[in-house]
């Protein structure tokens, strides 16, 4: 198969791998990693090894496009969304206190006089730039990401994902479910599962590191 014929069937595979980014850095640039990626899948991809070459691809894709946006240090965030957010922080702690649970993002436009939308907004920037420099589960963080790509094939290792994900608690499983099958923020789903953004930061590590381990004894 030619260059210009794998660049066409796999456009799309790129766009979905670069879509969580796209509104923090520039889409051509993120393409362009894209493409490197898939070029080099192109380069190595061997048709003997009975892989879909969409499958092969990913990681390559994925790799060069995590490469870029760790090392671009032009993240569209603007000085105004740095001080909301410190406001929003200072009136979670403050609330939080007085109600003795996690703020609702109502409950917070409220006291802070804010459009909802615009909190979602800014605490979506806060948690993406954390997110970058999340390295602790970064491998199983890696195999979540791919559990809600349409193409479930992307993943060599996806059924025995699935398979760990079955063990887990009622509560870990609707956690997870939360963050990586709804993509919500750590933040909006500390508001869906009536508990703080810390405990579900927490809670979440471990799961993580609990399913990374039995996932390594499988192997």
């Amino acid at each position: 198969m030619q260059v210009e014929e794998i660049v066409e069937q796999n456009q799309n595979l790129i766009y979905y791998i670069i879509k969580k980014y796209i509104k923090y850095f520039d889409k051509e640039d993120l393409f362009q990693a894209g493409m490197i990626g898939l070029l080099k899948a192109y380069k190595n991809y061997d048709e003997q090894a009975g892989v879909k070459f969409s499958t092969y691809a990913f990681s390559s894709i994925y790799g060069e496009v995590k490469k870029y946006v760790r090392e671009d240090k032009n993240i569209k965030i603007s000085r105004e969304y740095i001080k909301l957010n410190q406001a929003i922080s200072k009136a979670k702690e403050f609330l939080s206190q007085k109600l003795m649970r996690s703020p609702t993002t109502t409950e917070l436009s409220l006291f802070l006089e804010m459009d909802e939308k615009q909190i979602a907004d800014v605490e979506a920037a806060n948690e993406f730039i954390r997110s970058l420099d999340y390295e602790e589960n970064e491998e199983s963080m890696d195999l979540y990401n791919r559990i809600s790509c349409e193409e479930k094939a992307y993943d060599a290792d996806i059924q025995d994902l699935k398979t760990e994900l079955n063990h887990l608690s009622d509560d870990e499983k609707e956690l997870i479910k939360q963050r990586y099958y709804n993509d919500l923020t750590q933040s909006e789903t500390s508001d869906k599962l009536g508990i703080s953004q810390v405990q579900v930061s927490r809670k979440e590590a471990k799961i993580l590191t609990k399913l990374r381990q039995r996932l390594v004894s499988n192997n």
